[in-house]
């Protein structure tokens, strides 16, 4: 009864590659025993703040929380997808519905868009789900090897050998997890709520809105295209944000990442990685970011932000396929 531990050791320190897909192969398989969705909203979930995982490889249950309650929000208030279990109702079904129900939200309202204290009401009902259900049964099927975890400390620090094989394997694992996923949803719902179901499974990290980092960019940074320099004034050139790595790669949205642009430079770009001279750019961008003067929102918002991230991050979206060689 693997998900009733309040903590789990991490079993092994070194695993290869080849026995990582084995286990991986497991649980996605029938050989493991999913009674719920709730292991593939996890993997989503860590695979988002891969990025976020401090020197030691933790992530804290409140960043996966937070991504855990996006995955839901967006299948169950956009999608109307409400069943998750293979027998009574999941528990963060209930907890979103009674949420919705009682302060009225539209089913178009996106979780971002939510105010704050809500959100955090939310993300900390589905984090104590979370505790009784979700990060033992993973820890479980996963035999102990790819993460630990402490319910009192509330962090889960993964095998940094697989930190490293998520990074180099990461658009592959998302795919294959939001198919195993979408797949057991198409077995629990009907249709008509079951159409387009890889899109909607897809669909749920990217901000409804990318604004507030807008403004906190104009706030440090002259209004100028990050890309071709030019002035980002008027309507033919009006102001856009950018994921410098594209967003279909790192599928989260971290202030380190994102940068003014301009309309013609973001369309021209779209799903490339600009040429390596960029890179060098956004570093020293983010420098001047972390700068003396920087606020306490933009400390929190670099929170385990280091160099070295977002070269490995170039560095791994180019081995999982994207074209390093857009110049505007």
């Amino acid at each position: 009864m693997s998900h009733k531990l309040k903590v789990g050791e991490l079993k092994v320190d070194y695993l290869t590659d080849e026995e990582i897909w084995r286990i991986f192969t497991i649980v996605l398989s029938s050989k493991s025993v999913k009674s719920s969705t709730y292991k593939f909203a996890l993997i989503k979930a860590i695979i988002e703040n891969l990025y976020q995982a401090n020197d030691d490889f933790e992530i804290s249950y409140d960043q996966l929380a937070y991504t855990f309650t996006k995955v839901y929000w967006n299948l169950i208030v956009h999608h109307n997808l409400s069943q998750h279990n293979r027998g009574k109702n999941a528990r963060v079904v209930s907890i979103i519905k009674e949420e919705q129900q009682n302060h009225s939200i539209p089913p178009e309202m996106v979780f971002d868009r939510l105010r704050d204290s809500l959100q955090i009401k939310l993300i900390h009902k589905v984090k104590l789900t979370m505790k009784i259900n979700v990060f033992g049964a993973l820890y479980g099927d996963t035999r102990g090897m790819f993460y630990s975890f402490d319910h009192k400390d509330e962090v889960l620090r993964l095998n940094p050998a697989v930190h490293s094989f998520m990074l180099n394997y990461q658009r592959l694992i998302i795919h294959l997890t939001n198919y195993h996923m979408a797949a057991m949803i198409e077995e629990l719902n009907v249709v008509p709520n079951i159409n387009y179901l890889l899109g909607k499974v897809e669909s749920i990290a990217k901000r409804s809105s990318l604004q507030p980092f807008e403004k906190i960019l104009l706030s440090y940074f002259e209004a100028r295209c990050f890309y071709c320099g030019k002035e980002l004034t008027g309507k033919k050139r009006e102001t856009h944000i950018d994921h410098f790595i594209p967003w279909s790669f790192v599928q989260s949205d971290h202030i380190w990442n994102l940068v003014l642009s301009c309309n013609k430079c973001n369309i021209s770009k779209r799903d490339k990685l600009p040429i390596k001279e960029y890179l060098y750019g956004i570093i020293n961008r983010n420098e001047e970011l972390l700068g003396g003067d920087s606020s306490a929102k933009v400390e929190k918002l670099m929170t385990n932000y280091k160099q070295k991230k977002i070269i490995m991050l170039y560095d791994y979206s180019i081995k999982n396929g994207i074209d390093a060689n857009w110049v505007p």
